[in-house]
């Protein structure tokens, strides 16, 4: 059952304190990678093969710094401003709603992690094809805050992809969707993924390059349907056991 209501204040004051607590965990991860930026900035420069960056502005150097160390902090931050999340909104929560909750969002930090570790084993090959599409006439300078922004934002993408079957597994247990159906639009599910690799992979290769984002994907989903059936399984059996109380 949810617990205790409480009053309309006392809900902002307990968000507020969340708020401050999950700040100051990204401002301190943030500092100390600020320290370590450089480092960080030469494992985001290896997919690049040793292509040299340019600087633009007399400020890129401090931002580009501000920026890798500000994404690593709210990245590394996400157990505790998760977690944080999770204590605001648990109260209003079943008891079996609660229980489902934390192991999704444990989940959810492992497939982010395991989504931009895919990402950044193709950074390599799709940098290179992409530098080669430029014609002979035309001289690529590549700027050291492009580089930054689209890496950052490819990592981010591949590791927002991989959240597929903790959003699936969400929309099931609110009895949006449910395994029956999830197993009904395959076809369409997978045409959507295999459109969505086209535009994360853009390389000459129609085929080879998407299939090979597809496919873990396309795998993630069906393991969305099994936890799907696993859990309308065990929604059964809870409401079979219910019944047979009632009718004592």
């Amino acid at each position: 059952m949810p617990e205790k209501s409480m009053p309309f204040l006392d809900h902002l004051e307990e968000l507020r304190k969340r708020i401050l607590v999950s700040l100051l965990a990204i401002l301190i991860i943030t500092s100390v990678a600020l320290i370590f930026s450089d480092t960080i900035l030469k494992v985001l420069l290896i997919p690049a093969g040793g292509m040299k960056l340019n600087a633009f502005s007399l400020m890129d150097g401090f931002l580009i710094k501000f920026r890798i160390a500000l994404y690593i902090g709210i990245a590394m931050a996400f157990p505790i401003w998760g977690f944080e999340l999770y204590r605001f909104i648990v109260p209003g929560l079943q008891e079996h709603e609660r229980k489902s909750l934390l192991p999704g969002l444990l989940a959810s930090s492992l497939l982010f992690i395991l989504g931009v570790l895919f990402g950044y084993f193709l950074l390599r090959e799709m940098i290179k094809v992409m530098i080669a599409l430029f014609p002979p006439e035309v001289s690529f300078l590549p700027a050291a805050d492009d580089y930054i922004s689209f890496v950052t934002f490819f990592l981010v993408a591949c590791g927002v992809a991989f959240q597929l079957p903790v959003v699936l597994t969400i929309l099931v247990q609110l009895r949006i969707l449910s395994a029956k159906i999830l197993k009904k639009q395959r076809r369409i599910a997978y045409f959507a993924l295999f459109v969505f690799a086209e535009i994360a992979t853009p390389v000459t290769d129609p085929i080879i390059a998407p299939m090979v984002v597809m496919i873990p994907l396309v795998l993630l989903y069906e393991a969305s349907i099994w936890v799907a059936v696993r859990i309308e399984a065990g929604r059964l059996k809870d409401s079979n056991s219910q019944a047979i109380i009632s009718s004592k």
